[in-house]
């Protein structure tokens, strides 16, 4: 029962708090509530079974527990019988339609994302909250200390009560000037989804399935091309999920993947949608990531892929969106192109500015040119380095298993 309510935790969690947070009107009562409702669960699921609806069960339960709790805490303020009619609806109103609650999570997203909370504190809440990351492993994804991630969610939190910023998708005029926040965000909930920051698993399923509905309903609400662009690029990269994990569930490279195993209802659904963004009259930079993934998708074959124009979508990336990180990726297209050793010189400028000194796939990827090069001693110190920055268990295995490898010994 316990191995059940851990899956249920893992896969609906963050839209029971995403309810209970429209709910109860307030993040930190909805956390409490969250908590409340799991350790109920492990109290009473193993006694009397498990309800047939463990959402509404947990959001019931939640509710309730949080009402209880109000009514203790107030219970000498002749103003508590008004508070709670004003935060709580009536004890039998169900908890909603399943549209409402689906759309639950865009809410989040967008409250998350309110122009009034600084940029920084918008991804770490985010993260947090919908994703359900610690702000430790939201701190090892940027770089940050621990203790600055926990202030930048305090903040948010704080003020979406200072400013009452509601919780609810915003009207058609102002969707547009929030919407690349948003994609931003739910595309950080796929790349978690995708490859986790750390922990046993690479790959967390529910995550990336979530990321591709929310985009699939915003696009519903806007129909635009950098929406049809993110939602291209995730189905592109998720179509290779199943051939990404070997049988013991290490980590199977995109060369070795067996590419019968994709699936070709998502490739041909993220081929048209990267065709729709190529027609719009500004390609945006997730219709670009798109049309990287999708000449993979066309390759049947590694050696068929067509690295040149891979490049040259990365150069585009780069003149309009600069950044280390898609520095990094080109330069593995570029290895493709002109071999290793162009590869190589692109991470060592990388590193020697710095930008990436704490990122353990710089390392990783400048181990890999290395090794290609015939410095194999070279390359087991930068494997060495990329191993002692990941966290990510499935990472470490397949950094060791290239140590061990390398025909050089130390």
């Amino acid at each position: 029962m316990q191995e059940l309510i851990d899956d249920i935790y893992r896969s609906q969690s963050r839209r029971v708090l995403a309810t209970l947070i429209r709910l109860l009107g307030d993040f930190d009562r909805a956390e409490e509530a969250l908590h409340d409702a799991f350790v109920e669960a492990a109290r009473t699921w193993p006694r009397d079974g498990a309800p047939s609806n463990p959402f509404a069960w947990l959001v019931s339960t939640g509710r309730f527990r949080a009402i209880d709790h109000m009514r203790r805490r107030s219970r000498f303020d002749a103003r508590a019988k008004d508070v709670e009619n004003s935060l709580y609806p009536a004890a039998d109103a169900e908890v909603g339609t399943m549209d409402i609650i689906e759309d639950d999570m865009l809410r989040l997203i967008f409250t998350c994302c309110h122009p009034a909370i600084p940029a920084d504190a918008q991804i770490a809440m985010a993260l947090r909250e919908i994703c359900g990351l610690t702000t430790e492993e939201i701190a090892h994804a940027f770089l940050v200390p621990a203790p600055t991630v926990a202030q930048r969610i305090v903040r948010a939190k704080s003020r979406i009560r200072s400013a009452a910023i509601p919780y609810e998708v915003p009207d058609e005029a102002e969707l547009p000037d929030r919407l690349q926040r948003v994609l931003h965000v739910i595309y950080l909930v796929f790349n978690e989804g995708y490859s986790a920051s750390s922990g046993a698993q690479f790959i967390r399923a529910d995550l990336t399935a979530e990321a591709i509905r929310l985009c699939r309903t915003l696009l519903d609400l806007l129909p635009d091309a950098e929406v049809s662009g993110l939602l291209a690029l995730m189905l592109l990269q998720e179509s290779r999920r199943t051939a990404r994990r070997g049988r013991s569930g290490e980590i199977v490279l995109l060369a070795d993947q067996d590419r019968s195993l994709w699936d070709q209802a998502m490739i041909e659904e993220g081929l048209t949608l990267t065709e729709t963004g190529f027609r719009s009259k500004t390609i945006g930079y997730y219709t670009l990531q798109a049309a990287i993934a999708a000449e993979h998708a066309r390759a049947r074959t590694a050696e068929e892929t067509d690295w040149r124009r891979i490049v040259g979508c990365y150069d585009l990336l780069l003149s309009a969106w600069p950044s280390p990180i898609i520095e990094l990726n080109r330069s593995v297209a570029v290895a493709m192109c002109e071999g290793p050793a162009a590869g190589l010189e692109i991470v060592d400028h990388l590193l020697l500015r710095g930008e990436l000194s704490n990122y353990h796939l710089a390392y990783a990827a400048r181990a890999d040119f290395l090794r290609r090069l015939g410095r194999f001693a070279e390359s087991w110190l930068g494997y060495q380095a990329a191993l002692e920055l990941c966290r990510q268990e499935p990472e470490r295995a397949l950094i060791r298993k290239r140590m061990a490898e390398i025909p050089t010994a130390r």
